[in-house]
């Protein structure tokens, strides 16, 4: 569901509805409003024909994706009736319950006007956003920050704590947004609006099954190849001219390779290079393009394509994201949209369910000593140690002391410690009282809710739940969905398909890591199917080099830094940091810094393309 706005009355005498909503999107002109007198729901004309729509009498249901269920009853319902009748019996039914036998990609919207019902609902992992905001006299709800702005019944001001978050992950995770009192829902989770009250709850959460069983992986290496065909072609239901993001990773290249063999022709695989040492990865898409046999397709990214992109980075998100890879997710999109492709797969999901990124192997290091007995660690070793004269000169007991010293520190909080705010200092780099009315704890109080809550005891499984949310929900999907929206392509995530969660929650937590080697059972079942060069690639993606093209291309740093000098009047970063940054930093370490002056630039982007001020 691209583009919607609603919005449901509390005052059951009011018929306002359609008048608050018609204010919502004046910018899409002619449009489609559909309601149920209390409540009322507006898209965009030109994407009302990718929705599956019902509207009876004082009732109407709207559902965007592909869901589908293992339940007979709810497909008997969906072929009797379509999509979105089916889904508004199954809530009259059953209530929200209903969801929780709901797979696949979606989002929906349900109105009963005579049980003065609404439900908002996204799936398992979030893929497509819905924001909301209670007012005095109703709930406003949207696919976009962008439309609450122009909602009458709301007064909008940005939210401090808000902009803290947004600096320290670089997105602002769910349920938060820029905005004070609006929120987005969180992956898995649903809104209920009933006789005036609203009550969100969590309808899904992923289950890891069998974490330290010895379990035989041949079955499953075969289980999980036909697994991955069925996931490709589940992507291609009603989908025509489908290609493929191509990385030269293990997760795309195994998509180009599936998605080639299920079409039964030349699969178009697209991918985006860097024309700069250390950052260029095409050798190897290129490498899985001649492998499967694709029509592969390129194009390198330039630091003019960011000039000309960034200013359009805030009104796509409706708030701050600061992931810099929007830049070549974007233009890999519209190569491919100028091709004629109506869809791309992409291959995000696959370290979040099977282990790969090479933080979950460093952890696992650090797990060593500290699942060491007490008595040890704290009676001898550590007191041996701070025993050894000049110890600081002596390389490899230098090194067991901060292996120690970051060993000691409780998960999730240890993933931080390299985080820019913690690196630098806070107060190096917030203002004073920009620092004084936000709370410092808030970020790690965050991770360490949906670490302590994830539905597993394994160091392993903790992490994957734990990126499954703010890795994955609340950045890399956004990037890609918003960036390929733009672009006028839609997208398709295989891996992240119901029953590839289902199937990786239930392997044993030492095929994802095993020892320190990661996505071993991945790359063990597909050894025969992937180049053996790609198998022992280390991972990269799409890195962007903006700090080393901040320093030598022009129109990019007058862009960065008047950005930068805009930022200053606002009280949230100190102005000697912005200083320093801009005179010395950059120019001494550009790779490290230009991820700070990436992440204030878009800041103060936002700020100026919707004139509002802290």
């Amino acid at each position: 569901m691209r583009g919607f706005c609603g919005w449901q009355n509390f005052d059951p005498a009011s018929r306002a509805a359609i008048d608050v909503v018609a204010n919502m999107a004046k910018e899409w002109g002619s449009a489609e409003i559909i309601s149920a007198n209390q409540s009322a729901l507006k898209l965009p004309g030109s994407q009302v024909h990718g929705l599956h729509l019902y509207q009876g009498d004082g009732e109407f249901s709207a559902v965007s994706g592909l869901p589908w269920s293992d339940s007979d009853a709810f497909s008997a319902a969906v072929t009797e009736h379509g999509l979105a009748k089916a889904c508004l019996l199954a809530y009259k039914q059953d209530g929200a319950a209903f969801l929780s036998g709901i797979k696949g990609h979606f989002s929906l919207v349900v109105s009963i006007e005579q049980q003065a019902r609404l439900l908002l609902a996204v799936d398992r992992v979030g893929i497509d956003p819905i924001f909301y905001a209670q007012g005095d006299k109703g709930l406003a709800f949207a696919s976009n920050l962008r439309y609450l702005r122009g909602c009458s019944e709301l007064e909008l001001c940005v939210d401090p704590q808000s902009v803290y978050h947004y600096l320290y992950f670089h997105v602002i995770p769910s349920p938060g947004s820029i905005y004070k009192g609006v929120h987005r829902l969180t992956p898995g989770s649903y809104l209920e609006v009933v006789d005036s009250k609203c009550h969100t709850e969590r309808y899904w959460q992923v289950e890891y099954r069998h974490e330290d069983s010895d379990l035989d992986p041949g079955p499953l290496k075969s289980e999980f190849k036909n697994l991955l065909r069925v996931c490709v072609e589940k992507e291609l239901d009603s989908a025509t001219d489908v290609g493929c993001f191509l990385s030269g990773g293990t997760d795309s290249s195994t998509l180009a390779g599936v998605l080639n063999e299920v079409t039964k022709g030349k699969a178009q695989t697209y991918s985006i290079g860097f024309d700069q040492k250390g950052f260029d990865e095409m050798e190897y898409a290129r490498l899985a393009a001649r492998h499967f046999g694709t029509e592969h397709h390129e194009y390198y990214v330039t630091p003019d394509d960011i000039v000309n992109l960034v200013p359009e980075i805030g009104q796509a998100y409706g708030e701050p994201f600061g992931n810099s890879s929007v830049i070549p997710t974007y233009y890999c999109a519209r190569m491919a949209q100028a091709d004629g492709i109506k869809k791309l797969l992409g291959g995000d999901g696959g370290d979040e369910l099977f282990g790969g990124n090479e933080r979950y192997s460093t952890q696992v290091l650090f797990s060593y000593y500290s699942n060491l007995p007490e008595q040890l660690r704290v009676k001898l070793i550590e007191p041996l140690l701070h025993m050894v004269p000049f110890s600081e000169q002596i390389m490899p007991v230098r090194k067991l002391k901060r292996y120690i010293e970051q060993a000691r520190i409780p998960m999730p909080d240890r993933l931080e410690t390299y985080n820019h705010l913690n690196m630098l200092g806070q107060e190096t780099i917030l203002d004073r009282a920009f620092l004084d009315a936000i709370d410092q704890e808030g970020p790690i109080t965050s991770l360490r809710e949906v670490y302590g809550n994830a539905r597993g005891h394994h160091l392993v499984n903790k992490m994957l739940a734990l990126d499954l949310k703010f890795t994955l929900g609340d950045n890399d999907l956004p990037k890609v969905g918003r960036m390929c929206e733009l672009a006028g392509v839609d997208v398709g995530y295989p891996f992240l398909q119901s029953p590839m969660i289902d199937f990786t929650a239930g392997l044993p937590a030492d095929f994802k890591v095993k020892g320190l080697k990661i996505r071993h059972f991945f790359k063990e079942a597909l050894r025969d199917y992937l180049p053996a060069e790609i198998i022992q690639k280390q991972k990269h993606g799409f890195g962007l080099p903006f700090g080393d093209w901040l320093v030598s291309h022009n129109a990019l740093r007058s862009l960065a830094f008047d950005s930068l000098e805009g930022l200053k009047g606002r009280q949230i970063i100190r102005a000697d940091f912005i200083d320093d940054l801009r005179d010395h930093k950059i120019r001494e370490h550009p790779n490290y810094y230009g991820g700070m002056v990436w992440l204030l630039m878009i800041l103060e982007q936002w700020f100026e393309e919707n004139s509002v001020s802290m």
